[in-house]
């Protein structure tokens, strides 16, 4: 396989949080050319599936196996490097300007520029590719898609397909029925995924979409029916991130749909059978005892495994560390009121960041239980941008927020960084879907 290395200088365009947690200061990045499987990612975000996917990225030790095959190697006692996929991302897109910001300037040691990604509405993309312009890239391998989660998501009002707003986030300014709405858009992916016919797509949302009437089965019979019924689309299932060493109670359905004409013969009688056997089945093992108490298992990675080493804010020179959300404490149990525990998994990171997101530490008044850290005289606060990051398994040297050039203001806000962090699919969570789909690629197709 032939590869071109790059040795990466993090201090060119990196957080100052890596001198932080005393990670060093350079690694190789391998740029893969051929023998690569080519990935279209949509609803893209900041890139958490797509990071997944890509591989090499820092990430904490606890999250995998000593002996785990996907470690490159160790870069001190808490952080690892973990090794290169065959994935590698051709197109991405996402209607927020803050996570494509994020999103190239993480992803461009990859060897992405800017032109990978595309700041518009799927919408507009498809409509635009099926009036003659070249939109979509040809050999597509995988197609991944986290479509819009608000309408089914049991923290909101659960509209569904009814959705009150339109493709591209904005209220709806008539009743119509109309396939452009917000919870819609799983449809308009099916049809990048009949324009692109690649020979697997992953679609993921909340596990609110399970138990919202036959929402699931409709999703599940119209990716089916993707390029004249040319996907067999697996029974979804719920996966708990804290089961795959991430430090967050985060659930989230995934859809596996793998092209019927690309398989060979064995592995189309597995996958159409009435119980897949565990050698051909797509979705990953847990590899930590969340859901599951399991011996073989390895013990739940915490929230103080992964900010140990953080400086407080006012310590700090990581600009993603050093702010946060001054929401008042609020008496009323309203989510976002109460403090993570250090000892366990996080709550999960919520995309909203006004008084939704949980404090690192309460004051003794308002209930606090890290009393070391108060009468070390920490004072009570929301969790930041970078532990919102690193509890979603981003690396410390992702920047969420930067400064612009000019005197005041912002590239990409604080409230930015909430928005798409909050939005993300844990890369650990993903890395492990990614691994397990790169083990059965030649099983599949071969």
């Amino acid at each position: 396989m032939n590869k071109q290395i790059k040795t990466y200088n993090v201090q060119e365009n990196i957080s100052d949080v890596v001198s932080e947690t005393q990670i060093p200061l350079s690694f190789t990045i391998s740029h893969k050319k051929e023998n690569t499987h080519n990935l279209l990612s949509l609803f893209s975000g900041c890139g958490g599936m797509d990071l997944g996917f890509e591989g090499q990225f820092i990430a904490n030790k606890k999250s995998f196996p000593k002996n785990s095959p996907y470690i490159e190697k160790s870069v001190n006692d808490d952080w690892i490097l973990l090794k290169k996929t065959s994935f590698n991302t051709i197109f991405a897109n996402d209607i927020l300007s803050e996570a494509q910001i994020a999103w190239t300037v993480y992803m461009s040691r990859f060897g992405h520029g800017e032109e990978v990604y595309h700041n518009a509405s799927i919408v507009d993309l498809v409509k635009m590719h099926n009036a003659g312009a070249k939109i979509f890239p040809e050999n597509v391998d995988v197609v991944t898609g986290g479509f819009p989660c608000q309408d089914f998501s049991v923290a909101g009002k659960r509209n569904g397909f009814d959705s009150q707003k339109d493709h591209r986030g904005n209220l709806r300014t008539d009743d119509k029925v109309s396939e452009e709405t917000r919870g819609k858009l799983y449809y308009w992916m099916k049809q990048v995924i009949d324009i692109t016919k690649p020979k697997i797509f992953i679609a993921e949302n909340v596990k609110g979409l399970v138990n919202l009437g036959d929402v699931k089965d409709i999703i599940q019979k119209d990716f089916a029916s993707a390029d004249g019924n040319g996907y067999i689309v697996l029974d979804p299932k719920v996966l708990n991130a804290g089961d795959f060493g991430v430090p967050e109670s985060r659930e989230r359905v995934i859809f596996i749909g793998i092209r019927r004409d690309a398989l060979n013969k064995d592995a189309f009688k597995a996958l159409t059978s009435m119980n897949i056997p565990e050698e051909y089945n797509p979705y990953p093992r847990p590899t930590h005892a969340c859901t599951t108490k399991n011996n073989d298992l390895l013990p739940i990675v915490t929230t103080h495994d992964v900010l140990k080493n953080l400086r407080e804010p006012d310590e700090s020179v990581d600009e993603s560390q050093r702010t946060y959300s001054k929401a008042k404490y609020l008496s009323n149990g309203s989510q976002g009121q109460t403090e993570i525990k250090l000892n366990n998994l996080g709550p999960t990171i919520r995309s909203e960041h006004h008084g939704n997101i949980e404090f690192r530490r309460l004051s003794t008044e308002h209930g606090g239980k890290h009393t070391s850290e108060l009468e070390a005289g920490m004072k009570e606060r929301r969790l930041t941008p970078r532990e919102c990051a690193m509890i979603q398994t981003f690396p410390p040297d992702y920047r969420f927020v930067m400064k612009s050039n000019e005197r005041r203001g912002y590239k990409l806000s604080p409230s930015g960084a909430y928005k798409i962090i909050g939005n993300a699919v844990p890369p650990v969570l993903a890395y492990n879907i990614a691994m397990r789909l790169q083990s059965l690629w030649d099983k599949y197709f071969n």
